[in-house]
């Protein structure tokens, strides 16, 4: 029987995908192979190394793709389609991601008995559940977590689900319609132009820094246990707060739909109990580093 020796990220080449993969590298002794479609990826994000395999495609094709299945001990699935308001602009493109190419990828891992490690949104939690009809994103990554809470009844399917919390850091999208809003005040600030703030400015964000995020990741694969975490940050803070730590000027930008208000921190989700994490790093720590060196 081949060994286990390979972990699948897809993803790969995006901002989550990059830092797992260097962690991994730093940890452990697997061959990686990253599945990207280079939609909000990128090649500036490959990392050298003999360990890595690159792939370029979607996962809807991950079967044709992904040759060396026998070897994959886990799949950590980061590769969907992963912005709110976008995917009111691209919902076609969302639901292709997020609906069909997960499928592919839960299927693929159910037909070859592998682990799998979904990223969740904190997105679909608010607003006691109801947050998750608030966009296409939402809604289909809380239609994902019902299909996979069925595969597990079906067919004991196993897997862990890790919920993400605004991430920022290094690898982060700066530009461009797929931008972090960290990544998008990063931008400005360097650009020296008023940072943009969707009003009313009011809502707040559990800004999660990647470093912590990734670590979660690593600690729910090597636990193993089946279960949901979810990794934020201890402190929410309003956009407008967030603008002001940059010592900037601000313009405001009009509404738009599927705008969350909170980012909700729950203690179950589906009837699975939340194994809560909170990340070391603070952001105005990491904003004043920032603005030091630019």
């Amino acid at each position: 029987m081949p060994k286990k020796n390979v972990i699948l990220v897809t993803g790969g080449a995006g901002f989550v995908g990059t830092n797992l993969i260097k962690l991994f590298l730093k940890k452990t002794n697997y061959k990686i192979t990253s599945l990207d479609d280079y939609s909000s990826g990128s090649k500036k994000n490959h990392i050298t190394s003999s360990r890595i395999n690159y792939i370029k495609g979607t996962t809807v094709n991950i079967n044709s793709l992904i040759k060396n299945s026998s070897r994959i001990k886990s799949v950590f699935h980061f590769g969907e389609f992963a912005r709110i308001y976008q995917s009111f602009l691209k919902m076609n493109e969302c639901i292709d991601s997020n609906s069909i190419g997960s499928n592919a990828v839960f299927n693929f891992c159910l037909k070859n008995k592998i682990k799998l490690i979904y990223s969740a949104t904190s997105a679909s939690l608010g607003n006691k559940g109801n947050d998750k009809n608030l966009s296409p994103y939402a809604f289909t990554k809380s239609k994902n977590l019902e299909l996979l809470e069925n595969l597990k009844k079906w067919f004991n399917f196993k897997f862990e689900v890790i919920y993400f919390y605004n991430v920022y850091g290094p690898h982060q999208i700066c530009k461009g319609q797929m931008s972090t809003v960290i990544g998008i005040f990063e931008d400005y600030f360097k650009k020296r132009k008023p940072l943009p703030v969707v009003k009313p400015g009011t809502q707040t964000r559990r800004f999660t820094h990647i470093d912590d995020t990734v670590n979660i990741c690593y600690l729910a694969w090597k636990k193993n246990l089946c279960r949901h975490y979810s990794i934020a940050n201890e402190k929410s803070y309003s956009l407008i707060d967030v603008a002001k730590m940059f010592k900037s000027k601000i313009k405001f930008l009009p509404k738009r739909p599927g705008e969350r208000y909170a980012s909700a921190l729950i203690n179950k989700n589906l009837s699975n109990k939340m194994y809560k994490h909170f990340g070391k790093i603070n952001l105005k720590d990491y904003i004043k580093n920032f603005i030091k060196n630019n």
